[in-house]
């Protein structure tokens, strides 16, 4: 009896740490590195006053300064949130039309052998043209202007998207089709009813990395002759050597980017709360 007590003591699962305690090493974790980074940064560059890269104390001087302003007064004082709210408008302008092609297109190339045949050779030919190289075509397309920054940042988000959602498609079990059309579900409706909630978590993976990829390619959208913008005020800073704007441009893109992708990953875990890999 006592061996058959100790036996089931040891087999009990360990108590569970407490939900704060579990919050607060995620957090230690996630900044472990930046802090590392941010500390070998400093010891590389602090009391160096011929160093290209300046320290991060002087880079967090210019981002209170470029946010609120009032310290050193100049062109990029205080401008933070017009250059933000420009690029957030273009990155999720951007996405929003490649979101409207993208699915139905891969739902259509996943699903129908004929738009296959017919469309995705086309594809898989332009998919590896960088958006840089659209960049002398777009501004003669659209001319200089943020017409031309949306179409770069629509390339940049419509690829994944649409790799993922017919990558989504194709990966759907036969055996679905069969079991709904045993229950009446058939041609067109399958669409709806079968391969879209099959294919979601794929289209939910294309939609973060499409995301991300208009984050990424934002500075080349806005080097299009746009006044405002963080990839616009990053290119002015570079002309001027203000290295300090750049790196504070790199810092709130990284940051915005990496909120984006947050939401994304919420409403994701939200509508396929059904699904393992996105529980």
């Amino acid at each position: 009896m006592a061996g058959a007590t100790a036996a089931t003591v040891a087999t009990e699962a360990p108590p569970r740490a407490p939900w704060r305690l579990t919050r607060l090493r995620e957090a230690a974790l996630a900044v472990a590195i930046p802090v590392a980074l941010a500390v070998v940064w400093h010891l590389l560059t602090a009391g160096k006053p011929y160093s290209l890269i300046p320290p991060p104390a002087e880079v967090w001087t210019a981002l209170v300064d470029l946010a609120v302003g009032g310290i050193n007064d100049d062109a990029f004082s205080g401008t933070l949130l017009v250059h933000l709210g420009a690029s957030l408008s273009r990155v999720f302008g951007g996405f929003a039309l490649a979101v409207i092609l993208a699915v139905p297109l891969g739902l259509l190339i996943g699903r129908v052998p004929l738009m296959r045949q017919l469309l995705d050779p086309t594809f898989q030919i332009l998919r590896p043209v960088p958006v840089t190289a659209w960049l002398p075509l777009a501004m003669i397309l659209f001319g200089l202007g943020p017409r031309s920054a949306y179409f770069l940042v629509f390339l940049g988000a419509f690829y994944p998207i649409l790799v993922n959602t017919i990558f989504g498609v194709r990966s759907v079990e036969p055996r679905l089709f069969e079991a709904a059309a045993m229950l009446g579900c058939r041609g067109s409706a399958q669409f709806a009813r079968v391969v879209l909630p099959a294919a979601l978590p794929s289209i939910f993976t294309g939609l973060r990395l499409g995301l991300g990829f208009a984050w990424v390619v934002i500075v080349v959208g806005e080097m299009t002759g746009v006044q405002t913008g963080l990839g616009a005020i990053i290119m002015e800073a570079r002309q001027l050597s203000r290295t300090e704007i750049v790196i504070c441009g790199m810092v709130v893109i990284g940051i915005a980017g990496f909120l984006s992708d947050r939401v994304v990953m919420l409403i994701g875990r939200r509508l396929l709360a059904w699904s393992p890999s996105h529980g």
